[in-house]
């Protein structure tokens, strides 16, 4: 759990924050699914799940050699850091402090 605490004098400081956080949720989701789909093209053009690319295959078994091979193993690191990132992001938890004048 990653907690967020938040100290200001400005009691619109934690819906501003939020909100910007939420926002980058959203942006993180969209490049989680354009991810997904370029993995899902891969997976559909040799018949393969991504698991068993990783296992079975060489840069030499796809047609794009190694252009493809990086390109699709790139694509699945890139869902795992951004997994990753929007797992942290999605549950933090805001701890807030008033300062007084």
């Amino acid at each position: 759990m990653v907690q967020l605490q938040i100290i200001s004098d400005q009691q619109h400081a934690l819906p501003i924050i939020q909100s910007a956080i939420v926002a980058k949720v959203k942006r993180i989701e969209i490049g989680l699914r354009k991810t997904e789909q370029e993995i899902q093209k891969f997976e559909s053009k040799y018949h393969l799940t991504s698991e068993q690319f990783m296992t079975d295959c060489t840069a030499e078994d796809l047609d794009g050699g190694d252009d493809e091979y990086v390109s699709w193993i790139g694509e699945l690191q890139l869902r795992q850091a951004i997994r990753e990132e929007l797992h942290l992001l999605s549950n933090i938890e805001y701890v807030t402090q008033r300062v007084s004048d």
